[in-house]
């Protein structure tokens, strides 16, 4: 038997769910993965390991199970239950979403649950845990989208990339890392020649400053936006053309200037009146070679 795809209910924001239990799988260092048919469980994205996974517990016959990691998985065409063993993150020789391979939500336990294949398990998701990574994540994109309109008058030409309102996107352009907790989220965006040879200008000019002089200007003009944003209540949603974990995933948020779309597989909030404010910290490295965001959600 060929383990199928994990079906996923957390981009509508599920916590809890039932499912069968289909089969145990034992990891390095002890621990031990439990996979589902079915999840409300977010597991880190083994290509773009931005969001933390869920923590949370798995429950099978009144006895409750620390889900301690999630981590993506996959199998090959003739791998499964039976057939061959679970790769799990790096070890995937394959693109994400493959259709010969069958990807899999795995909860990783910290010792041995015994024989529960077959088994109904209930889980649930620490959600206080849950929202404040999903008021980080969804921080994250409204940065994104405030700083690119921020930045646009430093492009001396069309990069040829632009976001939801026809801006330079300078966010995807110039990302290095991302990075998201409870707390925040952290971007770091490199300033180099290929950014340079797209047309971005951090030197000074006649119409500006230089990069490192304007950022208190820039920053206060991020955060204003950020502000009006959460002022203004915009409903946040995924759009998602099926249940399986490798499902692309956008986040859309009706913003007053327009509707905002970023391709993302993470969870977020509802509406951005969960929040009570969104401010970020801009920090420009001394030689001037990469910029760094932090963003912190205030939640209501």
């Amino acid at each position: 038997m060929t383990l199928p795809t994990t079906h996923v209910s957390f981009p509508a924001g599920a916590v809890t769910g039932e499912s069968t239990v289909l089969a145990v799988h034992p990891l390095d260092g002890g621990r031990y993965a439990v996979v589902t048919g079915a999840t409300p469980f977010h597991p880190l994205d083994h290509t773009w390991p931005d969001q933390p996974a869920d923590l949370g517990t798995l429950t099978v016959d009144g006895v409750g199970l620390a889900v301690v990691d999630c981590l993506t998985g996959a199998v090959g065409p003739d791998g499964g239950a039976d057939g061959g063993p679970v790769l799990v993150g790096a070890d995937i020789p394959v693109r994400r979403g493959d259709e010969e391979w069958s990807w899999l939500v795995l909860h990783v336990l910290a010792a041995d649950p015994g024989d529960i294949v077959g088994r109904t398990a209930a889980l649930a998701v620490d959600a206080g845990r849950r929202g404040a990574l999903s008021a980080s994540h969804s921080g994250c994109h409204l940065l994104a989208l405030a700083l690119n309109e921020a930045l646009a008058p430093r492009w001396r030409k069309d990069p040829g990339r632009t976001d939801a309102f026809g801006h330079p996107d300078f966010d995807s352009l110039a990302m290095a890392s991302s990075v998201m907790d409870t707390e925040a989220s952290t971007d770091t965006y490199r300033l180099g020649k290929s950014l340079r040879k797209k047309g971005f200008t951090a030197e000074a000019t006649e119409e500006f400053p230089a990069l490192a002089d304007a950022l208190p200007e820039l920053t206060e003009a991020v955060n204003r936006r950020l502000a009006g944003w959460v002022a203004a209540d915009a409903p946040v949603r995924i759009d998602v053309p099926g249940p399986e974990l490798t499902a692309r995933r956008e986040w859309n948020c009706e913003l007053p200037e327009g509707a905002a779309r970023i391709f993302c597989g993470g969870t977020h909030l509802h509406h951005l009146g969960e929040l009570a404010e969104l401010r970020t910290e801009l920090r420009l490295s001394e030689d001037g070679s990469e910029l760094v965001a932090v963003t912190r959600p205030k939640r209501a």
